[in-house]
């Protein structure tokens, strides 16, 4: 049986937290400078009050679920659904009968503008875990006793299933670990092992260097992660060495390499040329070299974005190849992006 199935993640049970109920206020950390008075009290910060108050602190994994797969956000998904099967229509109507305050309404248009970074992210969640003198402790969010209407970080008062992910040689004192990424990635690599395949995984990322990479943003800027909880995307970085560790050595893992050179190796510059020798619109040249910056400059996406490959074993030993004819074994040819392409 794997790890991730014998360590489930999962909050406190509420016996523990009725045990020591003063603990979950001993340490805490701030969410940000703002003020208590711009915090926003959304709907969804409603939601997750009446939650706190009724089972005690949730995980940040917990958090980030309700507030990127909240019900509201999953109906804006299922007419988005409806509206792309019969047609994408230019206009249409969105009609809510007994609305109120249009609440559920204004929930679901939000979606509208957010829908690619709700799929993105509504299974993928991580659990914060801070190195304490009393060992790993787990992140928690609680709500603030100082201020009624806005939350805060507090750490666990005693072990939680998170702290099995931590590996024993850690050097870092904070850690995302993402437990549904994990179970992806075991998948994956099963089926790689079995069948045959590849898989291709970009994101903004890291090899196991970085440590708080969860914030938010919010009109394409950082936004406090908890202030007005459901008008802002929630997103981390992916820890790189910990997909490679989930895959358990059943594949081969190439990578992380930085979006620039993956481009670079995969022919970006010839294919930037052909387009530009193609056009001879001055506006498409300039929307042409406008997109290559953005991709492949280091302080935009350059260097930010990572590629990293899951492949079967033979591949990369050559198991599934013609020989060489000066070669006693297979040859195996390079893996695209991942080592730089010849180009005859």
């Amino acid at each position: 049986m794997s790890v991730l199935a014998r360590a489930g993640a999962g909050p406190l049970s509420a016996a523990a937290r009725a045990v020591v109920p003063w603990l979950w206020r001993g340490k805490y950390f701030s969410s940000g400078k703002e003020p208590a008075e711009n915090s926003l009290v959304t709907p969804m910060l409603r939601h997750l009050m009446y939650k706190i108050k009724s089972t005690g602190p949730i995980t940040v994994a917990e958090y980030m679920r309700e507030v990127l797969t909240n019900p509201a956000k999953l109906l804006g998904i299922w007419f988005i659904s409806e509206w792309m099967a019969t047609g994408k229509s230019a206009a249409f109507q969105l009609v809510e009968l007994g609305p109120g305050r249009g609440t559920l309404a204004g929930d679901i248009l939000r979606v509208f503008s957010q829908l690619g970074s709700v799929l993105k992210n509504c299974d993928i969640s991580i659990h914060l875990v801070e190195k304490t003198p009393q060992g790993w402790r787990e992140v928690f969010i609680d709500i603030d006793p100082q201020v009624s209407d806005k939350l805060r970080f507090v750490l666990a008062p005693c072990a939680t299933p998170a702290e099995a992910f931590i590996q024993c040689d850690e050097t870092r004192d904070h850690v995302e670990v993402c437990p549904d990424a994990g179970v992806i990635i075991q998948e994956l690599s099963q089926r790689i092992a079995l069948t045959g395949g590849a898989a291709l995984i970009a994101d903004y990322g890291h090899d196991g260097t970085k440590t708080d990479t969860f914030r938010g943003f919010c009109g394409h800027k950082l936004h406090d992660v908890l202030i007005a909880p459901g008008t802002a995307d929630l997103t981390a970085d992916v820890d790189f060495s910990y997909l490679r560790r989930m895959a358990q050595g059943k594949v081969a893992s190439l990578g992380p390499v930085q979006q620039q050179t993956f481009l670079k190796n995969m022919g970006i510059d010839v294919r930037l040329k052909v387009l530009l020798d193609k056009s001879d619109d001055p506006s498409m040249r300039q929307q042409l070299l406008q997109g290559y910056d953005m991709l492949m400059n280091p302080k935009k996406m350059g260097e930010r974005f990572n590629f990293f490959a899951l492949l079967p074993h033979q591949r990369l030993h050559g198991g599934s190849h013609q020989m060489n004819a000066r070669q006693s074994k297979p040859s195996p040819s390079p893996v695209a992006g991942f080592g730089e392409l010849v180009w005859r």
